[in-house]
This record gives structure tokens, C-alpha cells and sequence, in this order.
């Protein structure tokens, strides 16, 4: 039976891939219905809190990447890449690390990948080396973000246990960031070098790959004020969920719990940005955020 169970669990998250976007989620409602209501199995909680936490984060996300705070991103990104180029392989997985952090979701790191091979390429740095621990640090920054949902279900795990969720982000952002560095050290002995792969250099004479070099962009008053707006919004959290700890304890008899002050700030971060830099809220369902 278990693994009759198991095998449904892999059909519908393979379905929900081919269906692609939000299928994922449609494919895995199908899944519950099937192995509860055919198969017998007991449904757990429906973890309300974490889906609202994960609306809300991408609500303001949308709104800041609609503003043009993404492209900034990336394009701060850009820059501190290449500030020291030489050192991609160290640099590229701080980058993707720090975005995930703050975004609370990996997938803002996918802008900077072709960035990262880019830099890498222009360095003579085989673009595998920072691509691979980047990836990877996109990943494991989730575990370390205040505002993610992983780091949301662990804290309600550890409360009862004695770690307050502050203690978990002292725990896990140093150790995580200690981690994306021993890969990185790791990584910088993959594969051969550039400048001995014959392959490469014999495209690279031929003009199949090309070096395009830095891109130019001009942010604009907007992008930053989303940036700043959704990083202030950040910084609220980690602060209020701080005072009312139980360690601080600055707000004895706190009015809203740290998660229902997560999704209210989020969503007051999606308004502001919204209504100062001018938001089409219609154009946000159409997004690539929510595919």
C-alpha cells in the first residue's frame, strides 16, 4: 500500500509539471482527493497560515518587479559581480544567496544566471563553477529567509521545543551563508579550464560563443522606491516578531501574531508600492511571478 501511495504522490506531481504554472497546486488538490477519499489516508491541517504568507510575499514581489525593482536588482547584482570578476565562483553564490534571503523564494535568482555565465565567460572562468553553487545557494537561502515559508513552519516547530524564531535565523543565516562558501571552495575545482577545453576554444574561434559584455540600464526612480519599500518591509518583520519574542519581549501582549503580521505587512508593502509608483494591479495577474 505504501508504495501504491507513494506512486500516486509522483503521478500527480508529474501531471502538475507537464500542466506547467500554478498546475502544480491544481494537480496536487486532485492528489489529496485521491488518497484521501479513495485511498482512506487521514488529511493533515491545511496549512493556512504558510499559503498566506506565500500570497503575500509574491503579492508584493509582484508589485516590486512590476515597478521595475527586480531589474534593479539584477542590475545591483550585475555590479557587485562585476566588482570582482575574478572571484565569480565566491561572489556569484552570495548574490543568488542574498536575493533568495530577502525574497524569501528562489526563483529571483534566475535573473542573475545569465549574468553570472556572462561575467564568467569574459573572466575565462568555466561558467559551470559559479553557475552550479549559485543554483544551489538559491536553494538553501530559503531555510535562512525571515520571510519564508520553510522558515515559517520550522519556527512553529521549534516554538514549542524552546527556539524562538529568532534564534533560528541567528542559527541559519550564518551557518547557511558558511555553507554556500565550502561549496563555492568546492565548485572552483570543477571541470577543466576554460583556456584547456578544446571544445570551447575551438567555438569561441569559430564565433559560436559570443561575449556580449555589461548591459545598459538606467534604473528608475521607481525601482528603487519598490526596492525600498519591500526591503523596510522585511526589516518590519524580522523587528516585530523581535519585540514580541518571548526572550525581548518589548511588546508584552502583542495584538496580531508573527505570522498574521507577516502577510498584513507584505500586503501593506504590495499597497504602498502600488500606489506610489503607480501599479496597473490588472497587469499583475499576467505576470511571470505567479507562473
Amino acid at each position: 500500500m505504501l508504495w501504491l501511495e507513494f506512486s500516486i504522490v509522483l503521478f500527480f506531481i508529474f501531471l502538475g509539471s507537464k500542466m506547467g504554472n500554478i498546475g502544480i497546486g491544481y494537480a496536487g488538490g486532485a492528489g489529496v482527493i485521491v488518497l484521501t477519499m479513495f485511498l482512506g489516508l487521514k488529511a493533515g491541517s491545511v496549512p493556512v497560515d504558510v499559503i498566506m504568507i506565500i500570497m503575500a510575499v509574491i503579492a508584493a514581489i509582484a508589485a516590486m518587479q512590476k515597478a521595475g525593482g527586480m531589474d534593479y536588482l539584477v542590475h545591483l547584482s550585475e555590479k557587485a559581480l562585476r566588482s570582482n570578476p575574478q572571484h565569480i565562483t565566491f561572489m556569484a553564490p552570495m548574490v543568488t544567496y542574498t536575493m533568495t534571503l530577502l525574497a524569501g523564494t528562489g526563483h529571483t535568482a534566475y535573473s542573475t544566471l545569465p549574468v553570472i555565465a556572462e561575467v564568467s565567460k569574459e573572466q575565462g572562468i568555466r561558467p559551470s563553477r559559479p553557475l552550479s553553487i549559485a543554483v544551489v545557494a538559491s536553494q538553501i537561502a530559503i531555510t535562512a529567509s525571515p520571510i519564508s515559508a520553510a522558515v515559517v513552519i520550522f519556527a512553529g516547530l521549534l516554538e514549542p521545543l524552546g527556539v524562538s524564531y529568532i534564534t533560528l535565523l541567528a542559527i541559519a543565516i550564518p551557518s547557511t551563508a558558511l555553507a554556500c562558501v565550502v561549496g563555492a571552495i568546492a565548485a572552483n575545482f570543477l571541470g577543466q579550464p576554460l583556456e584547456k577545453d578544446t571544445v570551447y576554444q575551438n567555438k569561441l574561434k569559430e564565433g559560436l560563443i559570443k561575449i556580449k559584455g555589461e548591459t545598459d540600464y538606467s534604473p528608475t526612480k521607481e525601482s528603487k522606491i519598490s526596492v525600498a519599500i519591500f526591503l523596510t518591509a522585511i526589516l518590519c518583520v524580522v523587528t516585530y516578531a523581535t519585540f514580541i519574542s518571548k526572550k525581548i519581549a518589548i511588546i508584552e501582549n502583542p495584538t496580531i501574531s508573527r505570522n498574521d503580521a507577516i502577510v498584513a505587512i507584505m500586503l501593506l508593502a504590495a499597497a504602498l508600492i502600488s500606489l506610489i509608483c503607480k501599479v496597473d494591479l490588472a497587469e499583475i495577474s499576467s505576470m511571470s511571478t505567479f507562473k
